[in-house]
C-alpha cells in the first residue's frame, strides 16, 4: 500500500498457512480431548454433576485473569524472535506435561484427593494453554493485511484443526472398550492422555519454528514487561482489555461467538449421554462407535463441506452474510436431532450432521478473519497494534463462556435429575429438550447481534489505505 491509494495484496505461502494450521490442530485437540476425557470424572470416578461443573468452571476464572496479561506481554515483547514465537514454544511444553499429569487419577485415592489433584494440574495446563494460545492466535492475525487472504488463512487453519474433532470422538470408543482397557475408562484415560499430549505438543511447536517474524529489539514504543511493571500495571492492563468492547464491531463478534459457542458447549457433553442412555439403554459397550461417529462425521462435514463453502460465501457475499446464512442452516440441524435420535436406528442422526456442522464449523473461520480486520480499525483509532490484547479478550470470552457452559451443563444434569447409576426416562427427555432448544436460542441471539455489523470489504480497504499513509508519515517524521 502507498500514499497513491494502491493496495499491494500480500499472498501468504501455503507452507505458512499449513504451519499455522498445525498450531490450530493442537489448539483444538487439547480441548477436544478434555471434552471426551471429562466424562470419566462423572461416569467412572464418582464426581457429582455440580462438582463436575465446578471443576470445569474454575480454570476459566483463572483464564480470565491470565489471558489479558498474556496479551499485554505478547504485544510488548522485545526479542530477536519477534513478539510471539518463544511464548508459543514454551506454552506447548507446559501444556503437554500438565495434560499428561492431570489425568493420572485413581478411584481408590478418594473423591476429595482426585478433585484437588485434578484442579491443581488443570490450572497448570490452562496456564500453559494461555501462554501458547494468546500469542499463537495473534500470529494468525498478523500474517496478512488482505481482507480475503485472512479468511483463507483461517479456512486452512480450521480445516486442519477440525481433524481434532474427527479424532477425539473415537477416544470414547477406545476408553469404553473392555478389550482395550479391561480395568475401565479411568485406567484408559491415564494412558491415552500421554499419547495425546506428546504429538499435540509437537504440533503446537510448529508455528514457533516456521512462521516468520521480525525482531522487535529496536521497538521503542513498547511498554516494559518486567514483573514489577506488569504487577503495578495489572489494573491498566485490564482497563485496556475492557476498552476493546468500546469497538462496536468487536463487541458484536465477541458476544455473538459467546452465544453460539457456549450454548453449543452446554449441551455438547450430552451427546455421549443421550446416545448411550437413550439410544442404547445405558450400555456404553453396545453404543460402540456411535458416539464417535457423531463427532467424527460432523467434523468431516465441517472440513470438506462447510469450510470450503463458507470461504467461497465470504468472498462472494461478504463475511456478515456468510455468517448469518451458515448459522441459519445450523438451526435445521438442531431441529432434526430431536427427530433423528431414534433408539434402534442410530444411523438416522447422520442426516442431521451436515446442517448442524454449519454452526460451529463456520464460526471461527469467519470470526477470526473479522477480528483481524478489527485489529486494523483499532490501530487506526489508537495508533497501536494490539493483536495480542484483542485476541486475548476475544478468546477470553470464548473460554470464560466455556467455563460458564460447563457449570450450566452440570446444573442442567442436576436439574433434569441425571444419575449415572440409575438413569430415568425424564432425565433423558430433559437432556434431549435442552440439546435442541438451547443452541437454537443462542444462534438466533447471535444473528440478531450481527445483523447490522458494518465492517465491509470496502471499509476495510479504506482503513488499510489510511493506515499505509499513517505509517509512512510516522516513518517520515522519525527520519
Amino acid at each position: 500500500m502507498s500514499k497513491t491509494g494502491v493496495i499491494v495484496k500480500q499472498k501468504v505461502p501455503m507452507g505458512q498457512k499449513i504451519a499455522f494450521g498445525f498450531g490450530m490442530l493442537a489448539n483444538q485437540m487439547f480441548p477436544a480431548s478434555v471434552g471426551v476425557f471429562i466424562i470419566v470424572l462423572v461416569q467412572d470416578l464418582g464426581f457429582a454433576a455440580l462438582l463436575w461443573g465446578i471443576i470445569q468452571f474454575a480454570p476459566r476464572i483463572f483464564d480470565a485473569i491470565t489471558d489479558p496479561i498474556m496479551g499485554f506481554i505478547s504485544d510488548n515483547t522485545r526479542s530477536k524472535w519477534g513478539r510471539r514465537r518463544h511464548y508459543v514454544f514454551i506454552g506447548s511444553i507446559i501444556m503437554g506435561i500438565a495434560f499428561s499429569f492431570m489425568w493420572q487419577l485413581y478411584k481408590q485415592d478418594g473423591l476429595d484427593y482426585n478433585f484437588w489433584y485434578f484442579m491443581i494440574w488443570s490450572l497448570v495446563f490452562y496456564l500453559g494453554l494461555t501462554i501458547f494460545s494468546v500469542p499463537f492466535v495473534a500470529m494468525g492475525y498478523e500474517i496478512s493485511d488482505d481482507f480475503h487472504e485472512r479468511t483463507q488463512i483461517m479456512a486452512v487453519s480450521q480445516f486442519i484443526g477440525q481433524f481434532a474433532w474427527v479424532i477425539a470422538p473415537w477416544f470414547w470408543v477406545i476408553l469404553y472398550n473392555p478389550e482395550w482397557f479391561p480395568d475401565g475408562a479411568a485406567s484408559g484415560v491415564r494412558e491415552l492422555s500421554v499419547w495425546v499430549a506428546i504429538p499435540c505438543s509437537l504440533f503446537a511447536m510448529i508455528p514457533a519454528f516456521f512462521l516468520k517474524s521480525k525482531s522487535t529489539l529496536d521497538r521503542e514504543d513498547f511498554l516494559p514487561i518486567t514483573p514489577a511493571y506488569v504487577g503495578k500495571s495489572v489494573v491498566n492492563i485490564f482497563t485496556s482489555a475492557l476498552e476493546a468492547f468500546k469497538i462496536k464491531q468487536f463487541k458484536k463478534i465477541a458476544f455473538a461467538t459467546f452465544l453460539i459457542f457456549n450454548s453449543f458447549n452446554i449441551i455438547a457433553s450430552f451427546t455421549f449421554l443421550i446416545i448411550v442412555h437413550y439410544m442404547f439403554n445405558s450400555d456404553p459397550a453396545s453404543a460402540g462407535s456411535w458416539p464417535a461417529i457423531h463427532g467424527s462425521v460432523g467434523a468431516l462435514f465441517t472440513s470438506f463441506l462447510v469450510i470450503p463453502i463458507i470461504n467461497w460465501m465470504a468472498k462472494t457475499l461478504g463475511k456478515k452474510k456468510a455468517f448469518i446464512i451458515a448459522q441459519s442452516i445450523s438451526i435445521i440441524g438442531y431441529i432434526l436431532f430431536w427427530f433423528l435420535f431414534v433408539p434402534g436406528k442410530p444411523y438416522l442422526f447422520i442426516y442431521a450432521l451436515p446442517f448442524h456442522s454449519f454452526g460451529i464449523g463456520s464460526l471461527f473461520t469467519i470470526m477470526m478473519s473479522m477480528t483481524a480486520d478489527i485489529c486494523d480499525l483499532d490501530e487506526l483509532n489508537t495508533g497501536k497494534r494490539r493483536e495480542g490484547v484483542l485476541g486475548a479478550v476475544y478468546w477470553w470470552m470464548v473460554k470464560f463462556g466455556f467455563g460458564i457452559a460447563a457449570l450450566l451443563s452440570g446444573s442442567i444434569l442436576w436439574f433434569v435429575g441425571f444419575d449415572a447409576e440409575a438413569v430415568s426416562e425424564s432425565a433423558v427427555t430433559g437432556m434431549r429438550i435442552f440439546y435442541s432448544v438451547l443452541p437454537i436460542a443462542g444462534v438466533i441471539g447471535a444473528i440478531l447481534i450481527m445483523k447490522d455489523y458494518d465492517l465491509t470489504e470496502e471499509k476495510s480497504q479504506e482503513i488499510s489505505k489510511k493506515l499505509a499513509i499513517m505509517r509512512e508519515t510516522k516513518v517520515g517524521n522519525n527520519v
